[in-house]
């Protein structure tokens, strides 16, 4: 053999004969590979069928979006970092035996065993409806900050809001303010925004949440850290459905898709298990231990409450198995406003056992979300709830982004989950429990106000949909799942 027998031209045809021999070997070795490992680490079965499907039905490809997408790398990363030594200065959380109403000793055990935080007295909740009276008071806590900001948002624009944010964070900065700032990788683009960059330029430490890339793959969609959370010194925290932009000034004339929302301004005990979850959160990102204040006084006269963490990590079904418990507790109401409803089949069964058991149920929906598959595939599954007796009630525009859950008048669950898959399964979240009989009667009210202008879905009407749009619907319905 020759050196000129080695490079003389290969044969199209043999050439082409070679890599379809390699596909063929590689198609159902890529596939049984990538549908094994679904089969064993998705915790949904759901999740399991469609990955398999998907890497049988597609060749190569089916494994390749496996491997881009499906794969959890984030509860693999939490865990490495598991050794890094405990977040320095954090003092524990103060005892307490707080006096939660019997009819809820149940639902405050569950908690205790789920979250592993104590619920604690003392705590002073105050709700702040949209930008015009949450964004004054969170530029005002920032302004007066002594020693630490820490900031973290899903969305963060680069708009008019967004600019008094960054230049406040800029000027604590200045007068030696401790300032962190987490932005989820996704939601600090959207709109093109790109504030991190600034916030940057200007002396801020801010970090990007698992931000997608290429080399080593992150390109998740999912798996995204949804929290809105707002710490001052130590001792203020603010949380909610509030992203850091313009849209949520619902009054100014200028916004062109206003969007309705509510946040929370939190002193007393309480905040301190918020510092840690911020905490956590940012030495994962950032690979850096804040160190956390003490633990602030009890406010007088104040609520018991407690912070629930959950994620795709160890946090997973936190959330969801402490909303089914307290519907199961409920004795005399359940109020759910979301802007995003597709409940999983257990969360609609115990929805349906309260209605017929006589507790009121009612959920508030935008009567248009921005996101209109989700609003079809919600409309495909809602009638066995309205057959039960459960009360759907349609709000009008403005988009209402809203996420408040209030059981008999004295329990609320407020913080940044909607009730769909992608919250109480693929995304970071946090919910603050408290057990609060004035804060509840407030949004309960709140409630009644949008029930009054609102429109109440009947089930006739769901029947009455023309075929084409009920096909349509369906069909979105069976990626609920993944919207």
């Amino acid at each position: 053999m020759t050196w000129k027998s080695l490079i003389a031209p290969i044969d199209s045809a043999q050439l082409l004969s070679a890599l379809t021999y390699v596909a063929a070997a590689g198609y159902p070795l890529a596939a049984f590979w990538a549908g094994g490992h679904a089969l064993l680490n998705a915790r949904d079965p759901r999740a399991a069928w469609g990955w398999i499907a998907v890497c049988l039905l597609f060749p190569l490809a089916g494994a390749l979006l496996y491997y881009l997408f499906g794969i959890n790398r984030v509860r693999r990363r939490a865990r490495s970092l598991l050794d890094v030594p405990a977040v320095p200065g954090a003092r524990g959380h103060p005892r307490s035996l707080p006096p939660i109403p019997d009819s809820f000793q149940a639902l405050s055990a569950t908690g205790d065993v789920l979250t592993g935080r104590p619920a604690l007295s003392g705590n002073r909740i105050e709700a702040l409806f949209n930008g015009e009276q949450a964004y004054p008071a969170m530029l005002e806590a920032i302004a007066n900050a002594k020693h630490s900001v820490w900031l973290a948002s899903y969305i963060f624009r680069n708009d008019a809001t967004g600019k008094r944010f960054m230049r406040a964070l800029a000027e604590a900065v200045q007068r030696g303010v401790t300032v962190r700032v987490l932005v989820d990788g996704i939601g600090a683009v959207y709109g093109l925004s790109f504030p991190v960059f600034w916030l940057r330029r200007h002396g801020v430490r801010a970090v990007r949440f698992l931000p997608p890339r290429l080399i080593p793959p992150m390109l998740h969609i999912n798996l995204r850290n949804h929290r809105k959370l707002l710490m001052v010194d130590g001792e203020m925290a603010f949380t909610g459905g509030l992203n850091i932009a313009e849209y949520h000034i619902v009054s100014e004339a200028t916004v062109r898709k206003p969007v309705v929302d509510v946040h929370f301004r939190i002193r007393g005990p309480v905040v301190d298990q918020l510092a840690r979850a911020f905490a956590e959160d940012w030495r994962m990102a950032a690979g850096e231990a804040l160190v956390l204040h003490n633990v602030p006084a009890a406010e007088p006269n104040g609520a018991i409450a407690r912070l629930i963490t959950d994620g795709p990590d160890d946090d997973l079904d936190k959330l969801a198995f402490m909303i089914l418990a307290a519907v199961g507790v409920a004795q005399r109401s359940v109020r759910i406003m979301t802007p995003y409803f597709l409940p999983s089949p257990e969360l609609t069964a115990a929805l349906q056992a309260a209605a017929l058991r006589g507790v009121e149920v009612t959920i508030v929906l935008p009567a248009r979300s921005n996101l209109r598959f989700v609003d079809w595939a919600t409309q495909n599954m809602l009638q066995p709830l309205l057959s039960s007796g459960v009360r759907v009630i349609q709000q009008p525009p403005p988009f209402a982004h809203s996420k408040l859950f209030v059981v008999d008048e004295h329990y609320v669950q407020l913080g940044t989950a909607n009730i769909d898959p992608r919250s109480l399964r693929l995304n970071f979240e946090l919910a603050v429990e408290a057990y609060d009989p004035a804060l509840a009667a407030q949004l309960v009210e709140r409630f009644h106000a949008v029930e009054r202008r609102g429109h109440e879905i009947q089930a006739s009407a769901l029947r009455a949909r023309p075929l084409p749009v009920r096909l349509r619907d369906a069909f979105f319905w069976l990626f609920s799942s993944y919207l």
